[in-house]
């Protein structure tokens, strides 16, 4: 989830209204934080590998590597588990990434205990344990698409493939920003893309808008993202109030036209969706004619 600050000193208008809340990112989830802490975990491996034997050595460089790749499977998943919660509309992750972090997890522990015992009972009871421990700090992947019933599908992969190439323009935005070195607009950009977040939500709850968004989630963006990384570095160099001014203009211009997009998008819906329901009741009565 995102937080909205605002206070006395957030950014105004020029008329002195104060602006809408901005969306900051959130800070990390206590999940992403333990998938951060899951890179600790082969350390010790890595001491002991160069404490032993040869064969050691090979065990401990094993047991490392497989819990580094589990560490980098689930914070994946943990990261692809958040945005399917974030969407109303959404596929199941293709690749199960956190159970295969815990049976890599399980497997790299079982092979970092062959560096201090050989009982096999002890191994297997090592692999097991760490699997399970794995399993109730993160959880299942999600195992079934949401929101999608009577969704065409071929229809709900465009959206799908639409929808990513946006959020990639809008990180390329956010990112060259930052090389203005200018706060205010920073919270604008994230402002901006919040805004264009919204129309990508409202297509993917309604893959029938794409058409009418196309030009704004492809076109505009991409338009939005070379004038920015164009004003950055001017700004970085320069720091032209001019053209500080012109950016702040079409970054007004932007908002306002992707929030009139989207709102003429849920007036659409609202009407196909009254039309929808007064046939199925002029159906219904039809039918079943009144006594």
């Amino acid at each position: 989830m995102a937080r909205r600050v605002v206070g006395p000193y957030s950014p105004k208008d020029q008329d002195g209204a104060e602006r809408p809340s901005l969306i900051l990112p959130a800070p990390p989830s206590g999940a992403m934080l333990r998938a951060q802490l899951g890179f600790a975990l082969p350390l010790p491996f890595l001491v002991r590998a160069f404490t032993g034997t040869p064969a050691t050595l090979m065990a401990a460089i094993g047991a490392a590597g497989l819990l580094v790749l589990a560490a980098w499977l689930t914070r994946e998943g943990v990261k692809a588990q958040a945005a399917y919660e974030m969407r109303k509309v959404a596929r199941r992750p293709a690749l199960p990434r956190k159970m295969l972090g815990s049976a890599l997890t399980g497997l790299g522990l079982a092979l970092g205990g062959v560096t201090g015992t050989q009982e096999v009972l002890v191994l297997l009871g090592f692999g097991v344990l760490g699997a399970a421990l794995h399993l109730a700090a993160f959880g299942l992947d999600p195992l079934k698409s949401k929101g999608m019933a009577g969704q065409d599908l071929f229809q709900t992969d465009r959206v799908a493939r639409a929808v990513t190439e946006g959020e990639a323009l809008l990180a390329a935005m956010s990112d060259a920003i930052l090389r203005a070195g200018d706060l205010a607009l920073e919270s604008r950009v994230a402002r901006f893309c919040d805004i264009a977040r919204g129309l990508f939500r409202q297509v993917e709850n309604d893959p029938g808008d794409l058409t009418a968004a196309r030009k704004y989630m492809s076109v505009y963006l991409t338009g939005a993202r070379d004038a920015t990384a164009k004003f950055a570095d001017l700004f970085a160099n320069s720091r032209d109030a001019t053209a500080r001014k012109d950016y702040e203009a079409l970054l007004s211009d932007l908002e306002t036209n992707f929030a009139a997009r989207t709102n003429a998008l849920l007036s659409n819906s609202h009407t196909d969706l009254d039309i929808e329901i007064q046939v199925l009741r002029d159906r219904l009565k039809l039918e079943h004619p009144s006594p």
